[in-house]
């Protein structure tokens, strides 16, 4: 009885048994999208739950079984690939180009292992593509291997740390040319698919392996030329940087050699005020010089060294001088690393940018021109806070309605600045802005709380 169960079942496994291939490719598909999730995962560092994980995994899985019944293939892999990249931007909250690119890149490398392994599967077997497809015997010790021979790369990348970071902070130009290497990419693998399938079993294996390492090399070499354009354009920002640097030293030198310059002048003015007695004259004049002080030690602070970010130093510096340029008196307290920010840095800077913009064209209408701008730690709290203080002219405004769409106080502005700063506030569940305002000052605060 045993021996018939088993003679059975070595007949089903060694002949054509469709039924048994297609039981066969449901749990495949399962480990299958669960290892294209956990390569893409391990090579950008994604930060996931389990909960997203399953869904994920689950919905892609449904999606490709429906697709294939219903889509002729390669068509059908297209579809598939599409709803892939939609599924990862929308269950873990990656922007679209990140969530093309790693879904793109994964299921290049793991069609790559494929095709590596499947020509020298079927010489040493001595098979070709229909009985692959159709015999299971043959059917599982092929996926067995290339799920094996994938679970070991992504173990690798795991142990070492390994993370592809070039699209932090990249420009949009860069980032689309990226996005087409990967398009190309996929519809080159998928041809190789095809080419496959239908020929493999006809192409000597010295073609196959000839094949593969162009493959290899064409992304080999895209990588590279990526790598150095990453390069120039961090370069870049280097020099920009560097620009603006030398340009706050040249004003920083200058204001101290004004200072040594005048330094007797202004210990004998003082000297004057103290031997007639004028206290108010005395005030007054140590006033004005606290604001040159002040200028001075804000110029000291606008230092790439201590704000340690190119961006945001750039921004900051810009926006320094264009306050300048407006009479505003801008103060800067900086205690606050932002290497270690826990936010994207390309979302702080259009949050810090637009808000900036708004504190520089509220105070420049009023008497008294101030901003008032902090960065520090609250290690109590667990948070990096952002404050910015300005005085405002209309203290009637609304500080609801003014993140409203469409809503300006400024001539011929669209009000969009602050309601994209509500989008992205609301975008990230670790972030907080908080608006508030007094008889003097008018204040934003975010807060970044740790993940």
């Amino acid at each position: 009885m045993i021996t018939e169960i088993l003679n059975n079942l070595w007949i089903a496994l060694s002949t054509p048994n469709e039924l048994l291939i297609n039981l066969f490719a449901i749990p495949a598909g399962f480990i299958e999208n669960y290892l294209l999730m956990k390569l893409f995962i391990s090579l950008f560092n994604f930060q996931v739950t389990d909960k997203q994980k399953i869904l994920y995994v689950l919905l892609i899985t449904i999606a490709g079984f429906i697709s294939m019944y219903i889509i002729p293939n390669p068509f059908n892999l297209v579809l598939n690939y599409i709803f892939m990249i939609a599924l990862a931007y929308y269950i873990f909250k990656i922007s679209l180009l990140k969530s093309a690119i790693s879904i793109l890149a994964s299921v290049i490398m793991f069609n790559i292992f494929g095709i590596l392994i499947m020509n020298p599967y079927m010489t040493l077997l001595q098979i070709n593509a229909e009985q692959l497809s159709t015999i299971p015997k043959y059917r599982f010790l092929y996926v067995i291997i290339m799920y094996t021979f994938v679970a070991i790369i992504i173990y690798m990348l795991k142990n070492k740390h390994f993370k592809i970071t070039f699209l932090e902070d990249i420009d949009k130009k860069t980032k689309f040319i990226i996005f087409l290497n990967f398009l190309f990419g996929i519809i080159m693998i998928i041809v190789q698919s095809v080419i496959a399938i239908y020929y493999i079993d006809k192409l000597p294996i010295i073609i196959t392996f000839l094949s593969f390492i162009s493959i290899l090399v064409y992304f080999i070499l895209n990588i590279y030329s990526l790598t150095k354009a990453f390069d120039l354009n961090l370069t870049k920002r280097k020099l920009e940087s560097e620009k603006e640097y030398n340009n706050t030293l040249h004003i920083l030198h200058d204001n101290v050699r004004g200072f040594k310059h005048d330094f007797d002048n202004i210990v004998t003015t003082i000297g004057g005020y103290i031997k007639t007695e004028d206290m108010e004259g005395l005030k007054k004049y140590y006033s004005q010089l606290e604001d040159d002080c002040e200028k001075v030690n804000n110029l000291y602070i606008l230092n790439p060294d201590i704000i340690k970010n190119d961006g945001i130093y750039n921004l900051l510096t810009k926006k320094y001088y264009e306050a300048e340029f407006k009479n505003i008196k801008v103060n800067i307290t900086f205690l606050l690393d932002l290497s270690i920010l826990n936010m994207k840095i390309y979302e702080f800077a259009r949050i810090l940018g637009i808000l900036l913009d708004n504190a520089i064209e509220a105070s420049s209408v009023c008497e008294e021109k101030i901003i008032n701008l902090i960065f520090k730690n609250d290690q109590k709290n667990h948070r990096q806070l952002i404050i910015i203080e300005n005085t405002f002219k209309n203290h009637d405004v609304d500080t609801e309605k003014i993140f409203e769409k469409g809503i300006s106080e400024k001539e011929n502005h669209t009000g969009l600045g602050l309601w994209e700063v509500r989008k992205l506030v609301k975008k990230n569940n670790n972030i907080n802005l908080f608006t508030s305002k007094n008889k003097k000052y008018f204040i934003q605060q975010l807060e970044i709380y740790e993940n």
